[in-house]
């Protein structure tokens, strides 16, 4: 039986399309857009059509960006000569929030998955090829710790090695807070080995 009338009830079935959001969540979101005042409701419904047309990807690191490179990569103060390559711009905006990685990034759009039927060249691998023509002193691969992402950094790790370039992992093991007896066991082999001198 239907509770609402159709327009509300092709709101909530469009929010409820979105990843993360449930159906309860999505009837909350159209409430609250029902009960915003119109001007608001444009400038919402304004800000994703401009990001729909406008947003594209970074000609350097294919981040999306609504310029043709983004900010990151138009920094001269940046250190060029040092690649993070990551899987999404999610992950990009994670190590800027630590505001201590002064390097550049590289955004793969995704990792290497067998069973997903991803392969190499179903990401930006070829592009950081390239990219790696230029004075370039290290990559750090900072892709997840799951199977996907560790099959990517050592796909990674094999292209690059014989360039000479040296490439690095980034350090994975036991999250603050946690409590040992919970954490898996290739979780604290990897805290073991990638533990630091104090």
């Amino acid at each position: 039986m239907e509770y609402y009338s159709r327009q509300i009830s092709k709101l909530i079935q469009e929010l409820s399309s979105l990843p993360g959001i449930g159906t309860k969540s999505a009837q909350r979101l159209a409430f609250h857009i029902l009960n915003m005042p119109e001007d608001q409701v444009e400038a919402l419904s304004a800000a994703i059509v401009d990001a729909k047309r406008n947003v594209r990807y970074c000609k350097e690191c294919f981040t999306l960006t609504d310029e043709e490179l983004c900010p990151i990569c138009r920094d001269a103060s940046r250190n060029h000569r040092l690649i993070m390559v990551v899987e999404n711009t999610r992950d990009l905006a994670a190590y800027e929030k630590t505001a201590k990685y002064e390097g550049v990034y590289h955004v793969l759009h995704g990792a290497i998955s067998p069973m997903l039927g991803i392969g190499p060249n179903d990401i930006r691998l070829k592009e950081l090829m390239q990219r790696l023509q230029q004075e370039v002193e290290e990559v750090i691969i900072a892709t997840n710790s799951s199977l996907e992402g560790e099959t990517t950094a050592m796909y990674i790790s094999k292209l690059i090695k014989p360039t000479g370039i040296k490439v690095t992992r980034i350090a994975s093991g036991v999250p603050v807070g946690g409590d040992l007896e919970y954490i898996d066991e290739v979780t604290l082999l990897r805290a073991l080995e990638g533990r630091t001198e104090l």
